[in-house]
């Protein structure tokens, strides 16, 4: 099965992406999750959910983020590319 790559987006160019994850991340695991930003907002009736934010190199940089929350247990709730370096 051969699937056709998009002429719109490319999985090796750098791109700024949003994650939210619900539960409580430190800032200081900023540097183990490529440099992004990390934000936490917490409630009182709900588990605190955490928002990451910034540029990854490619998408082998977000798989890793990403398999960084994994292994901390983290249920992501969403993951949204916001721009890539060609727009």
């Amino acid at each position: 099965m051969s699937m056709q790559p998009s002429s719109r987006y490319h999985f090796d160019v750098p791109a700024t992406y949003k994650i939210c994850v619900q539960g409580s991340i430190a800032t200081s695991w900023s540097d183990r999750l490529e440099g992004m930003v990390i934000s936490v907002k917490e409630s009182t009736n709900k588990p605190p959910v955490t928002t990451l934010r910034g540029e990854l190199r490619d998408q082998a940089a977000l798989a890793g983020v990403l398999n960084t929350l994994y292994n901390m247990h983290l249920p992501v709730l969403f993951v949204k590319r916001i721009s890539d370096s060609s727009e």
